[in-house]
Order: structure tokens, then C-alpha cells, then sequence
């Protein structure tokens, strides 16, 4: 059976839209018109490495067997979709025309899989530790996520990595560190069943006879796709100096006694929401990895950039830490860091 998707955001999402349309399943998404208008013409292109290739390969949206199109947010008909994948990064979703289309999924009770770095308030009401917990000054604009229910949410780590050429057009899309996505499970079987089964057909595509890397992987914990979080604020958060930034290469390895700990730190709290030991990565398997990302991390390099919002995981984490009484000074460096960039962004775009 094809399932039929709506991908809000067609960068991000377009990496697991592309792995969809490969097993045979239709995708819509959700961008700008003239995004939209781009793919619609061309379609996308997807570049990734096979395992054991040095080269990319480039694989086309109009070569699979899946349906692609794309539309801009405010002509978007539910009628038909099985699931909604949440792709965007969290400030988006305070945009008008996407606040409204938020309310609409809402409404129809459409499950959603999360893409974010930033859990959906809906999906942290999920834990029992968090039910009650004032978060809400972590995001954006915490009022987008009224009315979900929170079994209909859940979240996909987005440990994957994937990126835009500055030189090229926006339907192209290169992956640069070619990992799982590591979903939890919904509330409901029948959604699960859906999620299942994407899961199993992205398994079992191929490519000239060869296994296709970034699979869906689907966990009964809760909390496997936290394990992003000690990799965040170890890597990702620290690439932001005060007048620079850094490759996640040189925030982790500059000093790996402090990475360890503040990755250390994180676990602690994750454990003490509820996560089993085997949820976590450890920290030398990730440490190695960040041996090859020489490049900042996007949140860095949107900061740089002049960026007024960004996802605050480091502000959220500081939050559930306080909460726990696991609060570490570490990561009020981290969070005033971030926040000086940001807020000297604002005066900037306000002068």
C-alpha cells in the first residue's frame, strides 16, 4: 500500500521525502511558492554516498516510483494524507500561513512525525516528568502546538546530515553524514502501523542491487531520540563564539575533557525524565564522528548569518535541567553564548 505524506519544508524533509518516493510511497511538500514552483518543474535531487563509494550519486525524484509535488502552505488540502512529517526548524512555525495549517492538522487529528531538533511541546507532554513542566519559553511561540493531542506526536532524531550547495538550485540536497533517523512510536497502533511500515519498504529499497543508507528506524523508548540533545549541546551549540563560530570538529575536540562533560551532564538529565541506559550514544562513539564535521553547525552558521530566531535546544535542556535540580554552569555558558549572538542579531535587523 502507498501512503500518502505531507512534508512540511523542503530542505530537511525533502531527505526523508526522497527516501519515501524511493519506497514507493507519495509525497507532498510544503515550502514557498517559488520552491514549489521549482519542484514541480524539475522535481528534487538527492545526493549521497553508497557505502564503500567516495563519490555522491545523484539520485532524481522523477527516476522513483513515487508520486512528488509541492505546494505553499496555505493551499494545502488534508484531505487524503496519512501522515504529516514536521521538517521545518521551530521558528518557522510562528509564521502565519504555517500557524494556520498547524491549527488545520490539528483539527483533523492527522498523526505527525517531527523532524525538529526541538521536540514538539505536545511530544515533551508525552513524559511524565515534563507533563506539567513550564518549557514554553524555549520556543518560539509555544501557542502554534494548541491542540494536539500528544499521542498523535512523536519524534524522529534528525541525526542525519544533509545540507544545500550555496550554488546550486533549492530542489538539490547533498548528505553529508548519511545516519539513521531514530523515530519513537506513537500513542496509537494505527499509527504505528503506518510508521512501521515506512520504515520497512525504506529498508528494502535498493540501488543497482546495493543497500541505500539513512534508514527509519522506529524504538519503543521515548527517549532514543533525546540521545540528540548531549550531541547538541556538546557540538552544535558550542560552535557559536562571540564573534565567530567554529566547525563542530574544533567545539568538541578543542577541549574533550569539557565536551565529555557537558555530554555526560546531558545524559544525566535524560536519564532522569525515564531513559534506560541503552538509549544514549556514548560519548567516544560520538566524539569520533565529530572528527569529520569541519564545517560549523547549521544553528552556528544561521547565527552568523543574522539570524533573529533559532531553535533553543540548549535553552530548553537548561530548563528541564533547572527543574531537576541538575542545573550546570556549563550550560548557562552555552545558553548566554547563544543568546548574546542572537540578541545582538536583533539590534542589528532593528537599527
Amino acid at each position: 500500500m502507498a501512503y500518502k505524506i505531507l512534508i512540511l519544508g523542503a530542505s530537511y524533509g525533502a531527505l526523508l521525502g526522497t527516501k519515501l518516493l524511493m519506497a514507493g510511497h507519495n509525497v507532498t511538500l510544503v515550502c514557498r511558492s517559488s520552491t514549489a514552483d521549482l519542484i514541480n518543474a524539475e522535481g528534487t535531487e538527492l545526493r549521497l554516498k553508497l557505502k564503500g563509494e567516495t563519490e555522491h550519486r545523484a539520485i532524481f525524484s522523477n527516476d522513483l516510483p513515487g508520486h512528488l509535488d509541492a505546494i505553499p502552505p496555505q493551499d494545502v488540502a488534508l484531505e487524503g494524507y496519512d501522515m504529516v512529517v514536521l521538517g521545518m526548524a521551530e521558528p518557522q512555525y510562528a509564521a502565519p500561513e504555517i500557524r494556520a495549517l498547524l491549527g488545520r492538522i490539528a483539527l483533523a487529528g492527522l498523526p505527525c512525525l517531527s523532524l525538529m531538533n526541538m521536540p514538539p511541546l505536545p511530544y515533551l507532554r508525552r513524559i511524565p516528568a515534563l507533563a506539567t513542566a513550564a518549557l514554553e519559553d524555549s520556543f518560539t511561540d509555544a501557542s502554534v502546538w494548541t491542540g494536539f493531542k500528544p499521542g498523535a506526536v512523536t519524534l524522529c532524531s534528525p541525526d542525519p546530515q544533509a545540507f544545500r550547495l550555496p550554488n546550486e538550485k533549492s530542489n538539490v540536497l547533498v548528505v553529508g553524514l548519511p545516519t539513521n533517523f531514530k523515530a519513537a512510536r506513537f500513542e496509537t497502533e494505527a499509527h504505528n502501523t503506518i510508521l512501521t511500515t515506512l520504515a520497512h519498504d525504506i529498508d528494502a529499497v535498493r540501488l543497482d542491487g546495493q543497500d541505500v543508507p539513512v534508514k527509519l528506524r522506529v524504538y519503543d523508548s521515548l527517549f532514543v531520540p533525546f540521545a540528540k540533545w548531549a550531541m547538541l549541546l556538546t557540538g552544535n551549540y558550542r560552535c557559536v563564539q562571540a564573534q565567530s563560530v567554529q566547525s563542530i570538529r574544533d567545539a568538541v575536540h578543542g577541549d574533550l575533557e569539557e565536551s565529555a562533560a557537558i555530554y555526560a551532564q546531558v545524559d544525566r538529565v535524560v536519564t532522569a525524565l525515564g531513559a534506560a541506559d541503552g538509549d544514549a550514544v556514548p560519548f567516544e562513539k560520538y566524539s569520533r564522528a565529530a572528527e569529520g564535521l569541519l564545517k560549523p553547525s547549521s544553528v552556528a552558521r544561521a547565527i552568523d548569518g543574522g539570524v533573529r530566531d533559532i531553535e533553543r535546544v540548549d535553552m530548553l535542556v537548561q530548563s528541564i535541567a533547572d527543574g531537576l535540580g541538575l542545573s550546570d554552569p556549563n550550560f548557562d555558558m552555552i545558553v548566554a553564548a547563544v543568546s548574546a549572538r542572537i540578541e545582538a542579531n536583533r539590534r542589528a535587523n532593528a537599527a
